[in-house]
């Protein structure tokens, strides 16, 4: 009896460490943002390629509201890593309005691309420039996203705030469909270039784009230096037929401090050393260069310091 007893025990304890399989991954979450944009795909694509290269744990890309979701759900504790506009980290571990106390804990894991600003208006509308929004039906982007906290920031540089449009919280699939349908005057998308939701805009739904003049994107640097100069290359959507001045952004990788080191260090190198798997998915992948971190807005996490001091020696 005692025999078959302590058998009956082994094999429990053998079938809760996963038997001869080892024992079972442990599961993280990767924020990502809508599937219009840049952030869902890329996240899918970087997320699968960490579960192949790690035995040991299972990645899974999250659709969410973009950047705030993500920063407040990574200080939360509810997803491990998330990606995020420069403007959101900063203002996080800062502390602002949508995250009163400073998330002093939250670390730049890795860099991704630039976004650029694309502010969108159909091809009839009388509007020149952002100045001209005023009364009117304007998205914004995803209400507490990066791209409403740029459209806030882009506004007021233009003399106008929330009172003086018309706001629609929308996602930028939803922008699109939105202006091709006559339902909205103008939107404001921060994203990387080429994006499926402005090609769709600019190719069935009659969409021009606006520019940002040079003196306007250098004040708004001079206020908030983690904007960087941008272009929309010509060529880079229907009808754009020369080079469409504007301001861009760094998008990064974020986490909390606590994130495993090999979580850290194997993201980072997926980057240096497979970036061709990311750059089959969307091509924007081309643009991450490990060299920006130099550029954080925020600490980096201790492994990345490593990584980054290691590499370069």
């Amino acid at each position: 009896m005692r025999r078959a007893t302590l058998l009956t025990l082994i094999v429990l304890l053998a079938a809760s460490c996963g038997g001869e399989g080892g024992a079972r991954p442990r599961f993280l979450s990767l924020g990502t943002g809508g599937t219009g944009g840049i952030y869902y795909p890329l996240g899918g694509a970087l997320a699968s390629r960490m579960s192949l290269a790690d035995s040991t744990r299972q990645f899974t890309a999250e659709v969410t509201g973009g950047s705030v979701e993500n920063v407040n759900r990574v200080i939360a504790g509810q997803i491990d890593l998330g990606f995020s506009l420069a403007v959101t980290a900063f203002q996080a571990y800062q502390g602002s309005d949508d995250v009163p106390a400073p998330a002093t804990g939250l670390r730049i894991v890795a860099p991704l691309y630039p976004n650029v600003t694309h502010v969108l208006v159909s091809r009839s509308s009388t509007a020149a420039t952002l100045s001209d929004f005023r009364g009117r039906r304007v998205s914004v982007g995803s209400a507490g996203s990066g791209t409403e906290q740029i459209s806030e920031q882009l506004l007021a540089l233009h003399g106008l705030s929330y009172d003086d449009v018309d706001v629609r919280y929308l996602t930028f699939s939803e922008s699109a469909a939105a202006l091709r349908d006559g339902a909205i005057d103008g939107a404001i998308l921060s994203v990387g270039y080429p994006a499926a939701a402005v090609l769709e805009a600019t190719t069935t739904g009659d969409v021009r784009l606006l520019g940002i003049d040079a003196e306007r994107a250098a004040a708004l640097r001079k206020e908030f230096p983690y904007y960087t100069p941008g272009e929309i290359p010509a060529g880079a959507y229907p009808g754009v037929s020369k080079a469409i001045p504007t301001v861009a952004m760094m998008n990064w990788v974020v986490a909390d401090q606590t994130l495993d080191d090999e979580v850290v260090t194997g993201l980072l190198n997926i980057l240096d050393r497979d970036r061709v798997s990311l750059e089959q998915v969307h091509e924007m992948a081309e643009q991450i260069d490990l060299d920006r971190l130099s550029d954080a807005p925020i600490p980096l996490h201790p492994a990345t310091e490593r990584w980054r001091a290691e590499r370069e020696r």
